[in-house]
């Protein structure tokens, strides 16, 4: 059993990953930002798989206190942490940059940098005194270069992070047993996606064209990358659900294979 740290974990894709772990035997940790939001998503993973592989911690990414305490916590219900996956993220508005509230543009470069920041410090830090363990980031829009009109933050962030890992990737080196890799979930029907349109119908109405064609409801992703997470032994992995030939292909099917994700 492989005891797993998932920041961000209360909703959305981080929610999917724990929910896949635990129906695999594995142990996890869930964290959020609010006692109330850890409560409630270990509430429901409690009603499915038990409390005896589950814990939950509330902590604040961008505190590197408290992200010490979160890997402290798992470690003492646990023994160890063998993965921490830094999925903790927020984003914004499909707005010009320079038109977004500095409150806003200020939490996206404090969770998605400052938070990766501070996870991969502490798991790279304890994993080493342990002798062992697994270091993920999440990546998103903007990890490979590609920009888009008003995701200019957000995609800062993300590019960012990609930078960060390959750069751990070679400062860890091959020649220990921590390990860092990437992971690349695609797009995934959450709020994080879904909140950007909320303010503009029309925007929303064609944003929903393009994403039934090319997103996965997380239930369909997080199973998924949670095998190919627990099948790797090696550093430097890209764990990549939606690649440049399944795109084509989806665009190619468009016409004929009709998808929906937004019924209820």
């Amino acid at each position: 059993m492989k005891s797993i740290i998932i920041t961000g974990s209360t909703r959305g894709i981080g929610l999917g990953l724990a929910d896949a772990f635990l129906a695999r035997g594995q142990a996890a940790t869930v964290h959020g930002r609010t006692p109330q939001s850890v409560q409630q998503a270990t509430e429901t993973l409690a009603a499915k798989h038990g409390r005896d592989r589950l814990h939950g911690f509330a902590a604040d990414v961008g505190d590197l206190s408290q992200m010490e305490a979160l890997w402290t916590a798992a470690q003492n219900r646990f023994g160890a942490v063998d993965i921490w996956i830094n999925n903790a993220g927020l984003g914004h508005d499909m707005t010009p940059m320079w038109q977004l509230p500095p409150e806003a543009v200020q939490a996206v470069v404090e969770a998605n940098i400052l938070g990766t920041l501070n996870g991969a410090r502490v798991a790279i830090r304890h994993m080493q005194k342990q002798g062992h363990g697994q270091l993920y980031n999440m990546l998103g829009h903007g990890a490979t270069g590609k920009t888009r009109p008003g995701m200019a933050v957000y995609g800062m962030s993300k590019a960012a992070v990609k930078y960060l890992t390959d750069a751990l990737i070679e400062e860890v080196g091959e020649e220990t047993a921590v390990q860092i890799s990437s992971l690349s979930p695609g797009m995934v029907i959450t709020d994080l996606i879904t909140d950007r349109f909320a303010a503009d119908p029309e925007v929303a109405k064609r944003a929903k064209r393009i994403m039934n064609i090319l997103a996965d409801r997380v239930e369909t992703v997080a199973p998924w990358l949670a095998d190919r997470i627990l099948a790797n032994h090696r550093t430097g992995a890209r764990i990549r659900w939606l690649t440049p030939p399944k795109i084509m292909w989806r665009f190619l099917t468009a016409p004929i294979r009709k998808r929906n994700l937004f019924d209820d």
